[in-house]
């Protein structure tokens, strides 16, 4: 196998010219393809679709799916890129190939990502913005920050400025 094959045959091609496989066991959210939807508006296009010679689509089911959809569809003009894998007729190949494309992508390990939370909060980014870049909900951010409840809370609100100051009665 020519390892550089597939990258000489990048190009821009019509989404709808592409078709998904009827093997992939990988699924996602919802709110996953939203995320993917925006490091894809933050970061542009980094990785391309893996087709077989008639367009299959051996990895990159997501992006396609994404490709199609608001504002993406839009702003990529109907296209999407692709990268052409040909395993002559193996599709045991072509299973093989999304299975591992899926598998090497690996998981986000615990302990880095509390790392990561606290670097960039300790950096000033806000619960906010980390979430909305990481597609987490501010009780995620929370779990990974290492901070306690209330040393959370005071970063949730400290540029809040418009709580009024609750009045105790006490009566005698």
């Amino acid at each position: 196998m020519d390892l550089f094959s597939p990258l000489k045959s990048l190009q821009w091609v019509d989404r709808a010219k592409l078709r998904a496989n009827d093997y992939n066991p990988n699924k996602v959210s919802e709110d996953n393809l939203k995320l993917l939807t925006q490091s894809i508006l933050v970061n542009g296009w980094t990785l391309p679709i893996v087709v077989r010679p008639d367009y299959t689509i051996i990895d990159g089911f997501h992006r396609w799916t994404v490709a199609g959809r608001e504002p993406l569809k839009t702003k990529l003009g109907g296209k999407v890129p692709v990268v052409i894998v040909d395993h002559e007729g193996d599709e045991s190949a072509d299973v093989y190939g999304t299975i591992t494309h899926n598998r090497a992508r690996g998981t986000h390990l615990l302990e880095p990502m509390k790392a990561i939370v606290k670097k960039l909060m300790d950096e000033g980014k806000t619960v906010k913005e980390i979430g909305k870049q990481l597609g987490m909900k501010p009780e995620e951010v929370f779990r990974l920050s290492g901070f306690n409840r209330e040393e959370f809370l005071a970063l949730m609100t400290k540029d809040h400025d418009t709580y009024s100051k609750a009045v105790v009665y006490v009566q005698v």
